[in-house]
């Protein structure tokens, strides 16, 4: 991060006392590494978008769920991506949008929040999380305007209220606080119709899990730029719960007895009625 004068000291910005935010330290000592001040041409560039992602809340915290598939226009561009990431111990950062851009954003945001906890000594609450997110989005603008627009969803578990929340965007760094649960991207209409229709009071993390991945089922099966849970090739939506234990991976076993279990369903009805 710039040039190291030739004494062999590192700059003054380096060692001078300054602000939490390591968005704001990288502004002044290399403003040219922040996402938002890439030159690009301008201009649709191909590059590969990650689709959707659902977060659904439960009692004692949400889980966060992302489908594994890219797309370049009308090719598939990945079918491993993965799009559900921790942001720090108790919050999930899901992308949707150009997904270069948005893992380098996702990246940023989590060296943001542990920067912010090295310097102050403790954890930032969870608005404050929300709010520095915002900020990294609003100065993404401009690439948003050329097309490369990134979209996340994040959700945590917030210490002070003990309760899981969900927060949206849109690519201004605007910020909205849902509540239940909430999808983004391509499939993210047909998700929340499945969420809506499923997601009820007094769930818990197993049955949110559930919600979620059904979730992404219906999203697949109208979305092309979605991909469902693939058996064969042993693929499954990354997903994440979020509570006072901290974010846990959900594992591809329990994945793929809830992806089983939503097949047989909607072939030969639910066997537990």
């Amino acid at each position: 991060m710039g040039p190291v004068p030739s004494s062999g000291r590192l700059p003054a910005a380096y060692t001078t006392p300054g602000s939490s935010s390591f968005a704001q330290f990288l502004a002044q000592a290399a403003p040219e590494l922040l996402p938002g001040n890439r030159p690009t041409g301008g201009g649709d560039l191909g590059v590969p978008h990650g689709t959707t992602i659902v977060a659904v809340t439960f009692d004692g915290g949400i889980v966060m769920a992302g489908d594994r598939r890219a797309t370049a226009g009308s090719m598939i561009a990945s079918r491993h991506i993965e799009k559900v990431f921790p942001a720090d111990e108790y919050s999930a950062i899901g992308i949707a949008g150009s997904a270069g851009l948005a893992i380098e954003l996702v990246r940023l945001f989590q060296l943001e929040l542990e920067h912010y906890e090295k310097i102050e000594g403790n954890l930032l609450s969870l608005d404050g999380k929300a709010n520095r997110l915002a900020t990294l989005l609003r100065g993404n603008l401009g690439l948003a305007m050329q097309g490369l627009a990134v979209v996340p969803l994040f959700g945590g578990y917030d210490l002070a209220r003990a309760a899981g929340r969900i927060f949206s965007y849109d690519v201004t760094g605007g910020r909205y606080e849902e509540t239940e649960h909430h999808a983004i991207g391509s499939g993210s209409v047909f998700a929340r119709g499945s969420l809506k229709k499923r997601w009820r009071p007094g769930l818990d993390a197993d049955g949110a899990v559930e919600v979620a991945v059904e979730a992404l089922v219906d999203a697949a099966d109208d979305d092309s730029a979605t991909g469902g849970p693939d058996a064969g090739r042993r693929i499954y939506p990354v997903v994440a719960t979020v509570s006072a234990a901290g974010y846990l991976r959900v594992p591809d076993t329990q994945l793929a007895a809830v992806s089983t279990r939503i097949d047989v369903e909607r072939q030969v009805g639910d066997p537990r009625a």
